[in-house]
């Protein structure tokens, strides 16, 4: 099998989903939460009945997904919590969380573009995508929906790196930035990360996801202290399970 090569110049910013999706701006009418009982019956049916059944399917068969470490989880019964994984597929990536999390939902906060698509508009929100918001009116609700689902005892999962790099087996260098939220809310916060290793009869990795946790903020430390410090602390465990990384089934190389 030839090695695919991707180069890159910018660790931050580059992104390789090839999406070439417009986005919207998510401005203050925007509902990122919905009252309408239509809309609750076709979430529940939506996520429960088709999304996780697919989602686990979709993840056994073509990654041979295992989970490592679950059981943490266990500590939070009925509190909600921040979940942060790194960022190396384009569909698993919106379908794992609710593997790890099956008894409680998961919503992502994704970039806009995840609610640009036609047709999918509607869908992604049903499936839990919180899209970012675009102005101070939307960041109001964006805020107030992300302590209403920990406050329901759900779990919001957020991708720090933000772009994607397929199979790409370490952990890029994040900002800090998004971890005010459970700072912000007072809730608990666990971190994923997924590594690809062998498979007996396949050239192609298998995904074995690592799960750690919970970490707290240190509340001795002045705020902004408190979101570097909780930021390195996950990131440093992520770097440490990324270890765990088998096959090289994408190179990437900087420019």
């Amino acid at each position: 099998m030839k090695e695919k090569v991707i180069y890159y110049s910018d660790e931050l910013n580059d992104d390789f989903a090839n999406t070439n999706i417009i986005p919207v701006k998510i401005n203050g009418d925007y509902k990122y939460i919905r009252k309408n009982i239509f809309w609750k019956i076709g979430h529940f049916i939506l996520y429960r009945l088709f999304a996780t059944p697919f989602a686990f399917l979709y993840t056994k068969l073509k990654f041979h997904h295992k989970i490592e470490n679950k059981e943490v989880l266990k500590k939070i019964k009925k509190e909600g919590y921040f979940l942060y994984g790194n960022h190396t597929q384009k569909f698993a990536d919106a379908f794992i969380p609710s593997m790890l999390t099956y008894s409680k939902r998961a919503y992502l906060i994704v970039h806009p573009d995840s609610v640009s698509i036609k047709g999918l508009k509607n869908v992604t929100p049903m499936l839990g995508a919180l899209p970012l918001p675009s102005c101070i009116t939307s960041t109001k609700n964006f805020l107030y929906a992300l302590e209403k689902r920990t406050l329901e005892g759900n779990v919001v999962v957020i991708y720090p790196e933000a772009h994607i790099w397929p199979y790409y087996t370490k952990i890029r260098n994040f900002k800090s930035s998004s971890f005010k939220y459970p700072i912000k809310f007072e809730t608990p916060t666990f971190c994923f990360t997924n590594t690809y290793q062998k498979r007996k009869f396949s050239k192609k990795p298998k995904i074995v996801t690592y799960i750690d946790g919970p970490f707290y903020p240190d509340n001795d430390l002045p705020l902004k202290e408190r979101e570097i410090d909780l930021r390195n602390r996950i990131f440093e465990t992520m770097k440490y399970r990324s270890e765990k990384n088998e096959i090289e089934y994408v190179k990437y190389v900087k420019k």
